[in-house]
């Protein structure tokens, strides 16, 4: 601030608007001393620079047990700053301990129901304050999320991006998704590429990962593309084909399918962890990328998946 003269300026401190609401408040020096755990005597300083810098008294007897008419008025607006300072402090202290925030995780369908539910409720209960976006998309989507910034972690079978770090977390085995009366659930001990004959194929967007050269006149026979997991899952319980999928995908949808995996086929799909460099993400990222890599080391990150034919 400056004077009319514009040769002063003047510059009110936090430090001297907390003082004055303390005297103010408890209507006398001392007191607003202990309040602050300052001495009587700096407390006393610290009032007369603010009343010098304001240029009229603030309090009416040297008692300081009555406001001034200008007291009264600095007294509303320097309580309302106090309480926007401490306010902004305490949200930047949290920023800081990741206790406060928003955190953006884009993950495929699979991670979302099958890997992240466990590390989100851990997450929540360590730092319940912070708000969480979770949503679900397929890894190309994820990958072009990341690259324009607007989400903070992904989780999906995702390339190497320029600028982004990419830690694999875990694989897991293709296999065929039929219904469980459907005929190749008989013989699956001794299926393959090979011995699906002219079966309906559902294709799906993970199918561009398996390479196996048995597979490609399979994949290009299918005349339906589906890459939603849910209505993939919804048109094989139907009836309409079968299709191809990591098993982690449908580890919680097999009350009515059942999941084959194949003889001498190695095809498997990664999932992939990618995130900016720390020093980019706000401190809610930083500590949901540890505590993934710390339930990946203790083996708790991914289920213990068991295929059973019924």
């Amino acid at each position: 601030m400056e004077s009319s003269s514009g040769c002063l300026k003047l510059a009110i401190k936090i430090d001297m608007l907390r003082c004055f609401t303390m005297v103010a408040t408890h209507g006398s020096l001392s007191e607003a001393a202990d309040a602050l755990g300052r001495t009587p005597s700096a407390v006393s300083m610290m009032l007369k620079q603010f009343e010098d810098h304001v240029g009229s008294a603030l309090f009416e007897t040297a008692r300081k047990s009555r406001l001034t008419p200008i007291g009264e008025m600095i007294l509303t607006e320097a309580r309302r700053e106090v309480a926007h300072f401490e306010n902004t402090v305490s949200v930047i202290e949290g920023l800081a301990r990741s206790e406060l925030g928003f955190l953006r995780l884009a993950v495929t369908p699979s991670v979302a129901t099958t890997v992240l539910p466990p590390v989100i409720f851990t997450f929540a209960e360590m730092y319940p304050k912070v708000q969480i976006d979770l949503r679900d998309m397929d890894s190309a989507t994820i990958a072009r999320e990341l690259d324009r910034e607007r989400a903070d972690i992904g989780i999906g079978s995702l390339p190497e991006i320029d600028g982004m770090r990419r830690t694999e977390l875990f694989s897991d085995a293709f296999g065929l998704v039929c219904r469980k009366d459907h005929p190749l659930v008989a013989n699956w001990d001794q299926l393959s590429w090979r011995t699906m004959g002219d079966q309906t194929i559902i294709a799906n967007g993970l199918c561009t990962q398996i390479t196996d050269p048995d597979f490609a006149p399979i994949l290009a026979r299918s005349r339906l593309m589906v890459p939603s997991t849910a209505s993939l899952l919804g048109l094989v319980r139907q009836g309409v084909g079968i299709t191809v999928l990591p098993q982690l995908a449908v580890s919680g949808a097999l009350d009515d399918l059942a999941f084959l995996p194949l003889v001498d086929v190695t095809a498997r799909r990664t999932v992939h962890l990618m995130s900016r460099s720390n020093n980019l993400l706000m401190p809610a990222a930083r500590e949901f990328l540890k505590l993934i890599s710390e339930m990946q080391r203790d083996g708790s990150l991914v289920p213990d998946l068991k295929i059973q034919k019924s």
